[in-house]
């Protein structure tokens, strides 16, 4: 246990852990293969034992090929379109682009900001931002405020889940990635629970409206004298 901690220390010391991490960030936004979370919380949790790796450098590695990845999805979308490639068609994929093309008509915004937090859900929503025009200058902001929040929050649940094994820097990024990837479900079906109660209020408030649309008071269909609302003749 004690050479696999060196070894993990020493890795994290390396001044070619960055480019590494680099690609792996921008390849997440638009390809999620494991989640690009786990490690900045494992090597936050890692960096609290032993000071490897710069925590400043880290957090702006993650931070630019997040946003590289994420704008690379962008405009893949609008180049390509969603069904190009062969994983794109599958039903389950499909179905996910058809959520985020709903939600993004309806809030954006809060889409493309929380997205950022669903591993799968992101890489559909910065597809369909691209395919269906939305504005890439708002875009860019909107995911690079995202992104921002997205690398304090991964920061710190690796220092925090790291506190917890103090000698033994291996269990540490262990228990520090363990606890992002329950934390992480968690917040996914948080935010997927609160878009579907979002959509379930916009069809209310649309079967509600076309209620109102039907229902027309007989008098206002009088026009001239004539009371449409009763057969001619």
């Amino acid at each position: 246990m004690e050479f696999l901690n060196q070894m993990l220390e020493h890795a994290a010391g390396q001044p070619w852990i960055y480019p590494v991490l680099l690609i792996f960030f921008f390849i997440d936004g638009f390809a999620t293969i494991l989640p690009s979370e786990t490690a900045i919380v494992g090597l936050s949790a890692l960096s609290l034992h032993s000071g490897e790796p710069n925590l400043w450098i880290l957090g702006a590695t993650a931070l630019v090929g997040a946003m590289a990845g994420d704008n690379m999805a962008y405009m893949l979308g609008r180049k390509i379109g969603l069904t190009r490639w062969k994983w794109m068609r599958r039903p389950k994929v499909q179905k996910m682009f058809a959520w985020a093309q709903y939600e993004l008509d309806k809030r954006g915004a809060v889409l493309i900001f929380t997205a950022r937090y669903i591993p799968w859900g992101r890489v559909a929503v910065n597809y369909v931002a691209g395919q269906t025009g939305f504005r890439h200058r708002t875009f860019f902001w909107l995911d690079a405020f995202a992104c921002i929040t997205w690398v304090g929050y991964s920061i710190g649940i690796g220092l925090l889940a790291g506190q917890w094994v103090h000698h033994n820097p291996l269990l540490g990024v262990g228990i520090a990635v363990a606890f992002a990837v329950v934390l992480g479900i968690v917040v996914d079906h948080a935010l997927r629970w609160w878009h579907k109660y979002l959509e379930k209020k916009d069809l209310a408030k649309e079967a509600a409206a076309g209620t109102e649309a039907a229902a027309v008071d007989p008098a206002e269909k009088a026009i001239a004298g004539v009371d449409l609302s009763k057969p001619a003749g």
